[in-house]
Formats: C-alpha cells, sequence, structure tokens
C-alpha cells in the first residue's frame, strides 16, 4: 500500500505533477539545482492540456505560501541553533540566512504547485490508469 496515492494533492506536490491528471510534469527542468531552468514551468500539461497559467499573475499568490514556508524554516533553524547548538540570537541568525539561501529553489518551485493545487482537483476521468484499467 502507498502512503502517497495517485489522485492526492500530496502526489502531485511531491512528484511535480499537473494537479489535473497527475501525468505530466508541472516544471520543465526536474533538477532543482539547475538555477537557469529551475523555475521555467510548461505552459499546459503535455498530457491533458490543461493550461497551468489560469488567468494573468495567478503565481503571485504563490508568494504567500513561499513566505508560509520559509518563515516556518526560518522558526524550525532558530530552535535547532539555540536548543542545539546554543546559539544566542545574532548568532542563530547566520545559520538562518543559509538555510533559506539554500532552500530559495525548493520553496519557490513548492509554493507554486501547492498554490496551483488549492484551486485544481484531481479528474480520475484524465488519468492513463483509468484507461488501462478499461
Amino acid at each position: 500500500m502507498k502512503i502517497v496515492k495517485k489522485g492526492s494533492k500530496l502526489y502531485s506536490i511531491l512528484f511535480n505533477k499537473c494537479p489535473k491528471c497527475h501525468e505530466g510534469d508541472f516544471m520543465i527542468e526536474k533538477n532543482i539545482f539547475k538555477l537557469h531552468k529551475a523555475f521555467k514551468m510548461h505552459e499546459n500539461c503535455s498530457e491533458c492540456g490543461f493550461k497551468y497559467m489560469m488567468e494573468p499573475s495567478f503565481f503571485y499568490g504563490a508568494m504567500y505560501v513561499n513566505y508560509g514556508l520559509t518563515v516556518g524554516l526560518a522558526i524550525v533553524t532558530f530552535v535547532i541553533s539555540t536548543l542545539v547548538f546554543h546559539l544566542n540570537l545574532l548568532q542563530s541568525f547566520i545559520p538562518i540566512v543559509v538555510i533559506l539561501i539554500l532552500t530559495a529553489p525548493i520553496t519557490i518551485r513548492l509554493s507554486r504547485i501547492i498554490w496551483i493545487n488549492l484551486f485544481v482537483s484531481y479528474d480520475v476521468n484524465l488519468s492513463k490508469d483509468v484507461e488501462n484499467d478499461q
């Protein structure tokens, strides 16, 4: 039994898949750390044709998701640096900045796919698995 099943929002988010069909890739580049291509998205899903940019400036809302992710990372880093490494407030600032810079490509991509998954639901009729079962 799989923990993350196709058809769940978590599947789309974790595996960089189209939120509508869970077949096509959401981002063009799979490698997060190829920074010159890391943030480029497909315009449409290669499998179902779903248009990712549903309206102009749709992904501006992903900035709020990214803010939440980075604040969460900063809090976790602060707690670890103070409780485990016994750093004071000023000293813990350095690990927070380093962690936020290193995880920026991850949080930016993750925030976009989380944002679109808030508005788009999986359509079981578009799945290739349904075609194979029939």
